[in-house]
């Protein structure tokens, strides 16, 4: 995707006012296995995602819990990074080669300043991030991992080509072997 297509979903602006938040934004590409954010770091950047796929995990003593997925057109950001300017609790990695739109949060902050339409841009993408945030609780608490793998097959197909199984497993809060049992129950 585009930055224009990008910028236009998260929220519809005049053109001068896209035109002046994409001056603020940089192409970067990084390479499969790149770590772009670190757990307990403020990271000053919010990426848009143009090409590739990318997961969201916290790491536990025994192992990473994957908790959020993005491919082209999706944001990847911290949301205590962006709001608060603290450190995150989530580590990203790059899961394939990705090129991506990057933005400094500070840049953004004083567009917000300084620009009422880019305000506006921005609380609708940060509403947007945590209607994502709440759809992922509701799943959790309410969804049985059969139902869970049957959204992923249904909302993100390609996720199911592009990702190894250990990470859905993760995803999904299951083992592998649990994971195996479900697609053999919906073959």
């Amino acid at each position: 995707m585009n930055i224009d297509q990008i910028l236009d979903k998260v929220y519809l602006l005049p053109e001068a006012s896209k035109n002046s938040l994409k001056e603020h934004i940089t192409e970067v590409s990084y390479p499969k296995g790149f770590c772009l954010m670190e757990a307990d770091k403020v990271i000053p950047y919010l990426y848009f995602i143009r090409k590739g796929i990318a997961r969201a995990y916290s790491s536990t003593a025994d192992n990473d819990i994957t908790f959020w997925f993005g491919s082209e057109g999706q944001c990847i950001l911290s949301m205590k990074s962006y709001v608060e300017d603290r450190p995150g609790y989530e580590s990203i990695e790059l899961l394939e080669d990705c090129d991506l739109y990057r933005m400094e949060t500070e840049s953004l902050r004083k567009l917000f300043n300084e620009d009422i339409h880019i305000a506006n841009w921005g609380r609708k993408l940060a509403e947007a991030e945590m209607i994502k945030s709440e759809e992922l609780i509701i799943s959790r608490q309410f969804k049985t991992s059969l139902e869970r793998y049957k959204d992923i097959m249904t909302y993100q197909p390609e996720l199911l080509k592009r990702v190894q199984l250990g990470y859905i497993a993760s995803y999904l809060g299951i083992t592998q072997v649990s994971l195996s049992r479900i697609r053999g129950e919906i073959k």
